[in-house]
């Protein structure tokens, strides 16, 4: 009997990422293809289910071989692979796991792109070994999943886990709005654009010196480099930053208690540094009982997303 394979893809507002896997994880091979979302996006199951098929002839795979396809969409994905709404796709609501299905006579699951990426973590990334685990993405803006007995928790909405919303700034400190309309939420300042925000407004309103000042466009990796040099104005950054970050995943570790924390995003370069020192501020906030939850660094890259897409239609197999 020739060896089952299972498919991830994992859709983003430039490209779609799809990897082919073994069931046990391994990752045979890998590629991506435009997103087209031009006319609201109707081609994209399309191409995705047409990319697919030609993998399937070029390895000489049989489609009785192929166990499933994993889905990750951005955007809130209910249980039944209904999508509400991906304003960057433009998507309407539609059950997206349904469609991709008919369109490849193959069983399909979908879920959340960041949910899909903290199930990808847990699988072979920074997450490896642990069954119950939160995941935060610190990118361009701030993204979570939460990962229960090795189970994706969506919630009735398919909005659990929207770390990045959580309404948790102080008034003093939001600048401006947040991308989905309302004031003081975490991705304010816990994302590459909200370090680089509160850093400007420092250098420039309240004209703090250091390696910062005269730069006209302060980036996050600028701040968290300035800080790792000692630069003051930068550490004050990260550290509300971590404050902030830290605060809010107490929060979250009363209500899930999880084994592993694990921080992936472009802002999660800057390394152990950065666990650190959100690590030092989760510990003054949380509950005793959870001080010793670890903190670790996602391994997976871009690649998070097609390993827990996989994942979801992998569950099945011996790993």
């Amino acid at each position: 009997m020739k060896e089952e394979v299972c498919f991830g893809v994992d859709i983003g507002g430039t490209s779609v990422k799809i990897g082919i896997f073994s069931m046990k994880g391994k990752l045979i091979d890998k590629w991506e293809i435009p997103t087209r979302t031009t006319e609201r996006g109707k081609n994209i199951l399309s191409d995705i289910a047409d990319s697919i098929n030609e993998s399937l002839k070029v390895k000489g795979i049989e489609k009785n071989q192929v166990t499933g396809v994993g889905l990750g969409v951005p955007g809130p994905v209910k249980e039944d692979g209904t999508v509400l709404v991906c304003v960057n796709l433009g998507w309407g609501i539609f059950n997206v796991a349904k469609e991709l299905s008919e369109l490849l006579s193959i069983p399909v699951k979908a879920a959340n792109d960041a949910n899909v990426a903290a199930l990808g973590e847990m699988w072979q990334g920074g997450g490896k070994g642990c069954m119950n685990i939160v995941m935060v993405t610190l990118g361009t803006g701030c993204g979570g999943g939460i990962i229960l007995d090795g189970k994706i928790v969506a919630g009735t909405h398919g909005a659990a886990g929207e770390i990045g919303h959580a309404p948790a700034l102080a008034e003093e400190d939001i600048i401006g709005v947040c991308g989905c309309g309302k004031r003081g939420c975490l991705e304010q300042i816990a994302s590459a654009t909200g370090i680089a925000k509160m850093a400007t407004k420092y250098v420039d309103e309240f004209k703090m010196p250091g390696m910062l000042s005269g730069n006209n466009n302060i980036s996050a990796k600028a701040v968290l480099d300035a800080a790792k040099k000692g630069d003051e104005t930068a550490i004050l950054v990260v550290e509300k930053m971590a404050c902030y970050l830290g605060n809010s995943l107490a929060c979250i570790c009363a209500v899930v208690d999880p084994e592993i924390i694990v921080i992936g995003g472009g802002v999660s370069k800057a390394g152990q540094y950065l666990i650190d020192t959100i690590q030092k501020h989760y510990k003054e906030k949380v509950f005793d009982a959870l001080k010793d939850i670890k903190f670790a660094l996602a391994k997976l890259g871009n690649d998070a997303g097609i390993y827990g897409a996989a994942r979801m239609v992998a569950t099945e197999a011996d790993i």
